[in-house]
């Protein structure tokens, strides 16, 4: 899904944001800050809802996430404190102000050819992002304790599969480190999140199946 506002497009599988086809670097909470405005357009959203979607069961200072929309609205051209797209609303959270049209992808999703299984079945992947968390709107769903809501995703490119920790407060280790950024992933590659084991594998070939556990 990609959302276009004034010359800016929010692409959603490969979550970037860019500008007349320029991409416009932007932290992962920086994204989901903006995203999460998009959605709920043209609504205000709350300080505490923000921060229950960001950093869910973790603390986090009010000066913290008025740096986070700073950094939004430079990404956006708007200066630290412009009120172009993103605005203010003292005393109660922020909001997006702009038309925005969402494209609908032309066909249905692609599956990646691979999978993730864990100790309650299999879950297979899809062509570019899949979110992996305990929230509702994610496509891979985890739902135990110690995963955060959004709280990593594999990104599917053409037979290349990457794994990525969205600021999560248990973290996501693969081979047992902790990943600081994206990283490659290789058939039956066992990770982590928080302390629940997955193993990522390419699924068979047609004419061979696996029975959910």
């Amino acid at each position: 899904m990609r959302v276009r506002f004034g010359d800016f497009v929010l692409d959603r599988a490969t979550r970037q944001l860019s500008k007349n086809g320029e991409v416009r670097p932007l932290e992962p909470k920086a994204y989901a800050l903006l995203d999460l405005l998009i959605r709920r357009r043209p609504a205000a959203v709350s300080k505490q809802e923000i921060r229950d979607g960001l950093w869910p069961d973790t603390f986090v200072a009010e000066s913290h996430l008025s740096s986070l929309a700073a950094r939004v609205r430079r990404a956006l051209d708007t200066g630290a404190g412009g009120t172009r797209f993103l605005r203010t609303v003292h005393g109660f959270g922020y909001a997006f102000e702009a038309d925005a049209a969402e494209e609908e992808p032309s066909r249905r999703p692609e599956r990646a050819g691979a999978q993730i299984e864990w100790e309650r079945g299999v879950l297979p992947l899809m062509e570019g992002e899949n979110l992996i968390g305990r929230g509702e709107e994610v496509a891979v769903r985890i739902d135990v304790d110690g995963v955060s809501r959004r709280h990593a995703r594999i990104v599917a490119e053409g037979g290349r599969f990457t794994l990525e920790d969205l600021g999560s407060k248990n973290g996501t280790y693969l081979r047992e480190q902790r990943l600081e950024g994206p990283a490659a992933l290789e058939d039956g590659d066992a990770f982590r999140l928080g302390r629940t084991m997955l193993v990522f594998s390419i699924r068979p070939e047609r004419g061979r199946t696996m029975t959910e556990g």
